[in-house]
């Protein structure tokens, strides 16, 4: 939900009424996303919608559109711990891919970080790493600070 309230309503309604709201989107759908299982246990998570869908974007100084193209945007991760360095984020940016380019999608984003030359603890990566992004296909767009901005375009 972070992305999809100012930083004031996210605060306020941190918890249970964000998870609350989250739900709700999930129920009137779209998917606003997709999950990855090992048996019956889910193991990733890959959010994404139309950019549009997520109004903090509004106020980024950092993470302001490049063109007037309409984009989707991939905007969190979670991989549960055991499966993470495994190359599941890029998997999970694979079916994304496909996903959005069946609903109609032309150009799917991400915000992922640059890994610096220290080790970047696990709970900072929530919006993927390059590497990620790169094995999946995109390309670097920008680098506004320790985000890239990365598309691909996906082919009709």
């Amino acid at each position: 939900m972070w992305w999809r309230r100012s930083s004031s309503e996210f605060r306020k309604a941190k918890g249970a009424e964000n998870r609350k709201a989250f739900h709700r989107i999930v129920e009137k759908g779209p998917a606003p996303g997709i999950l990855a299982y090992d048996g019956g246990v889910p193991v990733g998570w890959c959010a994404f919608a139309p950019r549009e869908s997520y109004p903090r974007f509004e106020k980024s100084r950092t993470l302001q559109p490049l063109d007037d193209k309409p984009v989707w945007s991939v905007t969190c991760f979670f991989i549960r711990k055991g499966y993470r360095r495994q190359g599941l984020s890029a998997k999970l940016l694979e079916a994304a891919k496909k996903h959005v380019r069946k609903a109609g999608g032309r150009i799917l984003e991400g915000y992922p970080m640059v890994p610096s030359a220290k080790a970047m603890p696990d709970t900072f990566a929530w919006t993927g790493m390059l590497g990620a992004f790169e094995k999946a296909g995109f390309d670097e767009c920008a680098r506004p600070g320790a985000r890239a901005i990365v598309r691909i375009a996906l082919k009709k």
